[in-house]
């Protein structure tokens, strides 16, 4: 555990050129949930965003031609692995609290009334989204690296415009999917969030052996 929180902790060193750009990309979706009066449009277009983010780390260290410093450092390449996806995680996280107590707050002082389960989709939708977005990203870059897999930063842009898609035909609906999502809030964010567990594992999984391939 040790050696992943160094690892988490190198990537966090690494993006800091990229500083300013993250807490733009997590304020602009607060004027994006005001302009739209809508939080889940908010919330998921800021996990869309910070998602994009996650290429950061790989791009400086291709570009600075890290792979020797990776390689003497008394890390596994598993726990650099580890480190990266938890560095991912926690920007992932931080966006979606800032985005969860902002958000409502912008909304509510511009009038509007948010619903205990508008507040409950968005949180469930953001998740869920920026699992989604991340899980085939990291493997991705991690095969392809920054440069020639920079189509994977553009993941989280496809998967917000269908969720914006997608929810434009079911809101206002009596549609089983949101009326069993509202009806069971317990068991679908267990649902959720077991699908996220397991997706993060496979995903790690997947980026380990690529990792391990290249060594040989």
């Amino acid at each position: 555990m040790n050696d992943t929180l160094k690892a988490a902790r190198l990537d966090f060193a690494l993006i800091k050129p990229y500083m300013k750009n993250i807490c733009f990309t997590m304020a602009l979706p607060v004027a994006i949930a005001a302009i739209n009066r809508s939080l889940m449009t908010g919330v998921s277009f800021a996990m869309c965003l910070i998602a994009m983010t996650a290429g950061y780390p790989f791009s400086v260290s291709e570009k600075s031609g890290m792979d020797r410093l990776y390689g003497i450092l008394p890390i596994s390449k598993k726990h650099l692995v580890f480190g990266r996806y938890l560095y991912t995680c926690s920007t992932g996280l931080l966006a979606f609290l800032f985005s969860m107590i902002v958000h409502p707050l912008v909304l509510r002082a511009l009038g509007e009334i948010i619903q205990p389960a508008e507040i409950y989709l968005a949180a469930v939708l953001g998740v869920f989204m920026f699992t989604l977005y991340t899980v085939f990203q990291l493997p991705g870059y991690y095969r392809f690296g920054f440069i020639n897999g920079k189509i994977f930063m553009y993941i989280p842009v496809v998967g917000f415009l269908a969720v914006i898609l997608f929810l434009s035909k079911l809101v206002g609906t009596s549609n089983p999917i949101f009326v069993s999502l509202i009806g069971n809030p317990i068991i679908s964010v267990i649902a959720v969030l077991l699908v996220c567990i397991i997706a993060y594992l496979l995903s790690v999984i997947m980026s380990i052996k690529i990792v391990r391939r290249k060594e040989i």
